[in-house]
């Protein structure tokens, strides 16, 4: 009989053996994933004969140096109605955020000033960072984002940091 983790001569894993590695090869699959579930198109075409180009990331940025024993990933819709603005705030961990829908402005400090992101763009929040403007660009049309939260487990995942922010 062999220990934990094997079945049958395979080696497979559980979530408590996952390294940094594993980790982060984890987050690109996931928004690769994302990028072509938007464009599905590409599914329903026909193969063809000529080799297609691939395609460029979606979104390439350095990550902190941390362990990720005993962290979790919490990835959670947020909704943007028309008109909203978010108030100042930070998260436990680091950020990465997908926009599904309509077009969000965000501001994250150390990162330059306010920009627009669109379907399909991602932005990533630094551990520590306060995310000083989150609005929907829009006062007519609803925008989403898809934010994935690393953080320790327990951790309280968003602040309110007040005294910032160009809302």
């Amino acid at each position: 009989m062999r220990g934990a983790g094997h079945i049958r001569g395979r080696r497979t894993y559980n979530a408590r053996m996952m390294n940094r590695r594993d980790a982060l090869a984890s987050i690109a699959v996931f928004a690769e994933l994302i990028a072509h579930a938007r464009d599905g198109e590409a599914a329903a075409q026909p193969p063809s004969a000529a080799p297609q180009t691939p395609r460029p990331p979606v979104f390439k940025h350095d990550l902190p140096n941390v362990s990720l024993d005993g962290w979790e990933v919490t990835v959670s819709h947020v909704d943007y109605p028309p008109g909203r603005v978010g108030a100042p705030h930070q998260h436990a961990g680091f950020v990465l955020a997908y926009v599904l829908e309509g077009n969000v402005v965000a501001k994250v400090s150390g990162q330059g000033d306010e920009r627009t992101y669109s379907v399909g763009q991602m932005f990533y929040e630094q551990p520590g960072a306060v995310h000083e403007v989150s609005r929907n660009a829009s006062q007519t049309e609803p925008a989403r984002l898809l934010a994935m939260i690393f953080a320790k487990k327990g951790a309280t995942l968003t602040t309110p940091v007040t005294g910032r922010g160009g809302n």
